[in-house]
């Protein structure tokens, strides 16, 4: 049986999420990749065992992580029981549904029907009477924008989410909804979206500036851009790489020679800073008030270990962002 080290908080650093009263660890753990039907599963609990004695008490979900859809949750809900029982109340777990998981009009997108049934699931899967953060995982165009934040109040009152987040959102939609959600109080307090160096999206289409004009969190996801942010592509790409044994998310031609070079440009001004480029890749994006969290991907303990390092430089000379800004395009 598991037993946390007694001083796993002091290595990390917590933020508070937006103007709520919920902190966060500056460093959170994504379960989207190796924690599926093709992971090992004494290396899930040997990464969960690191990252939370190392001051990790976010753990992130979705429905459909896997592969296949859900294991992600099957295999977190096992840990959970086997050996984090007496921790529940340190730990914040996030789960979402938004994206395709089961065949028929009602395993996907915004509606009531599905966002209340996959939670459902979800808890089932985790073993859990509710989770702490509940995100609609995307946008549904053809949902009022009404029924889906409904539902989210509605799974709220009825104890199943402490808290509801948004994700992959932009600035305008951010707004309508942050509206409905005040007007209903329901505890709306996080957005989740892609952010790294070399992705600014939520900087162009308004989502960051409206998240802190509205005092809401961001946790960013890929803050190493599918693992392009480290050195693990500078002389070619691995045999065991996701780009080879995955290929849904990083594909072999945006590894180009002029994108390595950039690379390791980064990697000298990383290097001044006495960081990895995966450090300073993470560093940057908390680099300032608005961001939260990031959440990590690993697929060994060494790597979160490595992350954690991140949160203990964040400064970040007005030189040092025009040289990375100039290599980020």
């Amino acid at each position: 049986m598991y037993v946390a080290k007694e001083n796993r908080y002091e290595k990390m650093k917590y933020n508070r999420c937006g103007n709520s009263g919920l902190m966060l660890p500056a460093v959170s753990l994504g379960l989207w990749h190796n924690f599926g039907d093709t992971g090992v599963y004494a290396n899930m609990e040997e990464m969960c065992f690191t990252a939370f004695d190392n001051g990790i008490t976010h753990f992130d979900l979705a429905n459909n992580y896997g592969p296949k859809d859900g294991s992600a949750e099957e295999n977190f809900g096992r840990i959970l029981k086997e050996h984090f029982k007496p921790y529940r109340d340190e730990m914040i777990i996030s789960t979402k549904a938004g994206y395709y998981m089961w065949p028929g009009p009602y395993g996907d997108h915004g509606s009531r029907k599905y966002l209340i049934a996959s939670l459902d699931q979800s808890l089932k899967r985790l073993g859990l009477d509710y989770v702490d953060i509940f995100y609609h995982h995307r946008p549904d165009p053809d949902t009022p924008l009404e029924e889906t934040m409904g539902a989210l109040e509605q799974i709220v009152r009825s104890g199943k989410a402490l808290y509801v987040g948004l994700s992959n959102y932009n600035g305008e939609t951010l707004e309508k909804a942050t509206t409905i959600l005040t007007e209903r109080h329901v505890p709306f307090i996080i957005n989740q979206n892609r952010y790294n160096i070399l992705d600014r999206t939520i900087e162009e289409n308004g989502l960051k500036e409206t998240s802190s004009k509205l005092g809401k969190g961001i946790i960013c996801f890929s803050p190493l851009a599918q693992g392009m942010l480290t050195d693990r592509y500078f002389n070619g790409i691995p045999a065991d790489s996701r780009v080879k044994t995955d290929g849904r998310f990083l594909k072999e031609d945006q590894i180009s020679e002029e994108k390595i070079g950039k690379l390791k440009k980064l990697n000298e001004i990383a290097a001044r800073r006495g960081q990895t480029l995966a450090e300073m890749a993470l560093a940057w994006c908390l680099k300032d008030n608005a961001i939260t969290s990031v959440i990590i991907g690993a697929s060994r303990s060494s790597q979160i270990l490595d992350n954690i390092k991140a949160a203990e430089n964040t400064v970040f000379t007005d030189e040092e962002l025009k040289e990375i800004d100039s290599l980020s395009v």
